[in-house]
C-alpha cells in the first residue's frame, strides 16, 4: 500500500513536525513516525468502512420504506433492493476480516458521526449515477462494481464533510487523504466476484525492509543534520542559510542522507523522488532550486569518490 515514495513524505513530515516543536527526542519522532504510518491504514479503513455502513443506512431505508404509506420515488424503481444487494457492496459489508479490525481498534468513528454517512448516502441516492443504476434493467457484478467506482469518484472521495472530518481528526491525515483513496479506488477497480476477503484488507507496508528504511532515513538524516548543513553550504551562493525555506532544508537534507547512505538505492532513484516531492510539497521555484543543488552535489560525490552504488536497488 505505502510506496517509498510515501515513505520519504512520511519522514519529512516527521522531521518538520520536530523543528516546528523543538523537540530533539529521537526515540519521540521515531514512535511519532510509526504512528503516522500505522494510521494511513487506518483512514484506508475508514474510508472502506465508510462503504459499509453507507450500506447498513441503505438497508434500514428500505425496510422504513416498506412500512410507508405514501409512494415515494423509490417505489418507481424497478428493483428497490438493487443497491443493498449491489454485490461489490455487499463484499465489503459482509467482510469478518473488516469488522474484526473494526472491532479490536475500536474504531467507531461513524457510529459517533452518523450524520456524516447520512449525508453522504443522501448525495448518493440523489446522484444520476444511482439513478441510472436503478432504472438499467441488467443485473452484474461488473454493473455493480462500476456504480461503487462512480459513486467513490464523484460523491465519496470528494465530499468536502469527509475531508473536514478528516483532517480535524488527525493533522497527518491532511496529506494521506489523496493517497489513501486512489490506493482504495485501485484495489476496487480490480476486484472481482471472487476476490477474498483478504483482499479488501492488504498489508500496509510491502515488507520489513520498507520499515527499516524509513527508520534508518529519519535516524540518519536527523543525527547528521550539522554535516548535511554543511554539505549545503556553498551549493547555493545566491542565497543564504537562513534564507532556505525549512522544507526545502528537510528535502535537501533527506536527499544527500540518501545519496551518502543508501547504497543499493540508484542515484537516479533518489533525484527523482526527491523532486517529484519538491513539486508536490514547496513552491516551483524551489523545485528547481532543490534541483540545481542535488544535481550539483551527486556530481561532486561522483567526483570524490562518496557516491558508491550497488546493484539494482528499491525505489
Amino acid at each position: 500500500m505505502l510506496t517509498r515514495r510515501h515513505i520519504r513524505v512520511k519522514v519529512m513530515q516527521c522531521i518538520y513536525a520536530l523543528i516546528q516543536s523543538k523537540d530533539e527526542s529521537l526515540e519521540k519522532q521515531e514512535k511519532f513516525l510509526k504512528m503516522s504510518i500505522d494510521n494511513m491504514y487506518v483512514l484506508y479503513i475508514l474510508m472502506l468502512s465508510l462503504m459499509k455502513e453507507l450500506h447498513a443506512l441503505a438497508e434500514k431505508h428500505l425496510q422504513l420504506a416498506s412500512k410507508k404509506y405514501l409512494a415515494t420515488e423509490e417505489d418507481n424503481y424497478p428493483n428497490p433492493e438493487k443497491f443493498v444487494k449491489n454485490q461489490l457492496l455487499a463484499q465489503i459489508a459482509q467482510n469478518s476480516l473488516l469488522q474484526d479490525y473494526i472491532s479490536k481498534r475500536k474504531l467507531n468513528n461513524w457510529y459517533l458521526n452518523e450524520d456524516y454517512v447520512k449525508i453522504i448516502l443522501k448525495d448518493v441516492l440523489a446522484s444520476s449515477f444511482y439513478k441510472s443504476y436503478m432504472t438499467s434493467g441488467k443485473n452484474s457484478y461488473d454493473e455493480d462494481k462500476q456504480l461503487v467506482l462512480d459513486l467513490f469518484k464523484n460523491v465519496i472521495a470528494p465530499n468536502e464533510k469527509i475531508y473536514e472530518y478528516f483532517e480535524d481528526d488527525q493533522l497527518t491525515w491532511i496529506d494521506d487523504f489523496p493517497i489513501v483513496n486512489t490506493f482504495l479506488l485501485k484495489r476496487l477497480k480490480k476486484a472481482d466476484a471472487s476476490a477474498r476477503e483478504s483482499y479488501f484488507l492488504p498489508r500496509l507496508l510491502k515488507d520489513e525492509q520498507d520499515l527499516d528504511f524509513a527508520k534508518k532515513l529519519l535516524t540518519k538524516t536527523l543525527l547528521n543534520d550539522a554535516q548535511w548543513e554543511k554539505e549545503i553550504e556553498g551549493k547555493t551562493p545566491n542565497w543564504d542559510n537562513d534564507r532556505i525555506a525549512e522544507i526545502d532544508s528537510i528535502i535537501l537534507k533527506m536527499a544527500i542522507c540518501e545519496l551518502l547512505n543508501f547504497p543499493s538505492i540508484p542515484e537516479k532513484v533518489t533525484l527523482n523522488e526527491y523532486l517529484e516531492i519538491a513539486k508536490e510539497y514547496s513552491t516551483p521555484k524551489s523545485s528547481i532550486f532543490i534541483n540545481g543543488v542535488l544535481d550539483k552535489l551527486a556530481k561532486e560525490y561522483k567526483n570524490e569518490g562518496r557516491l558508491q552504488k550497488m546493484g539494482r536497488g528499491l525505489q
